[in-house]
């Protein structure tokens, strides 16, 4: 009579263990993300172009090694599975092309306000973009610009394929899909308080401004964790989040104080208003699996989910 009993705890305690050992993998991997940015002793900016390289072949190996710490996981945890790493991480064929238009599509609608007011200021703005963008020249440019591709290139491949594409499938087992998008951005959010340190050895401000801004950044980046996570469960693609990525590095925050002083102020606000709301009518429909076929990560989830 004892005995379904006894096993429910076997169970329970299986489900606690496996928890501890996803959760812990995470934090490896996160540490080895930040700590690879330390390897490399400089009292250089880290704006500087040597600092730039460095850092971006330290987080490239990292990133490169996040597949072996998923199959490690996988071999702990006793998860068998039909897909490769690389699929569960995001990394796959199928539903390549729609994966790639439609979040960056969802992400330009919420940016529609900042567009908007970009083009008002600067009526010119548009067009000098895109023709920049068919410029072979411009890209040259920008490729030699060590700046330019750590924040467009380096930093979003990385970041996501360490932040999302490895770290939700070892957390959905444990905490199902719909938790995974909420905790998996709080290891991204974390990951960026070594600001702190950085900003503290330039000693360009009081450490009461550091902390606040450190603390503003942990929101915004935990905030785009969870939409960037959101878009990885839906299409069980990497390059979604990677695109949306690059484009809000390029964009930043929208600057609504910025608006609100503007002389079309009314017509900025409606455009920022409708960006918002567009996008929350968008943002299921623009996710729907439908697009991108069966979402590989979506077979670990202890049962089924809204999110997948």
């Amino acid at each position: 009579m004892l005995q379904p009993q006894h096993d429910l705890s076997r169970q329970e305690e299986h489900t606690h263990t496996r928890c501890w050992v996803s959760v812990l993998s995470c934090l490896l991997l996160a540490c080895l993300y930040v700590g690879s940015l330390y390897v490399w002793r400089s009292n250089l900016p880290r704006d500087h172009p040597s600092v730039i390289k460095r850092r971006c072949a330290s987080v490239l190996l990292v990133s490169a090694l996040s597949p072996a710490v998923v199959k490690t996981w996988m071999h702990w945890d006793n998860v068998i599975v039909d897909v490769s790493v690389w699929e569960l991480m995001g990394v796959r064929l199928e539903g390549l092309i729609p994966a790639a238009i439609l979040p960056l599509l969802l992400t330009m609608v919420f940016y529609l306000g900042p567009l908007v007011h970009s083009a008002m200021d600067n009526p010119d703005g548009f067009t000098r973009e895109l023709q920049s963008a068919l410029d072979v020249q411009s890209w040259r440019m920008c490729v030699q610009d060590a700046v330019w591709l750590r924040n467009q290139v380096v930093a979003p491949v990385t970041e996501e394929l360490v932040f999302r594409g490895a770290m939700l499938p070892m957390l959905v087992p444990c905490t199902g899909p719909t938790a995974a998008v909420f905790t998996a951005p709080l290891f991204f959010g974390v990951a960026h308080f070594h600001h702190i340190r950085e900003q503290r050895h330039l000693d360009k401000d009081r450490m009461g401004v550091i902390l606040l801004v450190a603390g503003m950044q942990f929101l915004y980046t935990t905030v785009f964790g969870v939409f960037t996570a959101f878009i990885f469960l839906r299409t069980g693609h990497v390059v979604g989040p990677v695109l949306c990525h690059s484009f809000c590095n390029s964009q930043g925050l929208p600057d609504i104080s910025s608006a609100l002083q503007h002389p079309q102020h009314s017509a900025l606000l409606f455009s920022y208003l409708m960006g918002f709301l567009l996008f929350l009518v968008l943002l299921f429909p623009l996710t729907d699996p439908f697009f991108y076929g069966a979402i590989p990560v979506c077979i670990l989830a202890p049962s089924p989910a809204s999110v997948c």
